[in-house]
């Protein structure tokens, strides 16, 4: 009985600190995009950020955890839903406070947006591998590609450079690691 309330207690601490860096990381992402090139699109760069630091995320902790199979087998699914309840919050807020209804009607194609930029994500980084610099610069560049608009002056690896964008997402993603490595919970 200790342990499996043990086992609990860290799943629910590390989904907590996850989501937290996650969120705060992705928003960070997001506000320098929007802040430097003009005429990106908010909904596709939210869309695709999630997407992408909610997957990175997901391999951190997955890695983590391989040797802890019960937090994982409940934690990981969670984590990669993270994109689409994101969205439920957004719509149930908006609701809440008397905003057009219609947006309840426009989730089945948000959905599969963001099915397919997840699964996009999915494929692009290894199960079980911890997304190291190397493949979070290649893959962040494809992310880079997707959010730009046509026509920019300099080539989505040298924005992604300029932006410093792969060191944020591999730190929060070393935080993770950590995190499910030496979390004891009190």
């Amino acid at each position: 009985m200790a342990v499996q309330e043990t086992s609990m207690r860290k799943a629910a601490r590390y989904a907590v600190f996850s989501t937290i860096g996650l969120l705060c990381t992705a928003q960070e992402m997001m506000a320098a995009i929007l802040e430097d090139i003009e005429g990106a699109e908010p909904e596709l760069v939210a869309e695709e950020t999630l997407g992408l630091v909610s997957i990175a995320t997901t391999r951190a902790a997955e890695f983590s955890l391989r040797e802890q199979p019960e937090i994982a087998s409940a934690l990981l699914p969670a984590m990669a839903e993270l994109p689409f309840m994101y969205r439920d919050y957004l719509i149930g807020s908006a609701l809440l406070s008397g905003e057009d209804e219609a947006l309840v009607d426009s989730d089945r194609q948000v959905y599969e947006r963001l099915k397919r930029k997840c699964e996009f994500y999915d494929v692009h980084l290894p199960r079980g591998q911890f997304p190291g610099e190397r493949v979070l610069a290649d893959k962040m560049a494809l992310w880079m590609g997707r959010i730009s608009p046509p026509g920019l002056p300099e080539k989505p690896v040298q924005r992604l450079e300029r932006l410093e964008l792969v060191p944020l997402l591999l730190t929060h993603l070393k935080m993770v690691l950590a995190f499910g490595r030496h979390d004891e919970p009190q």
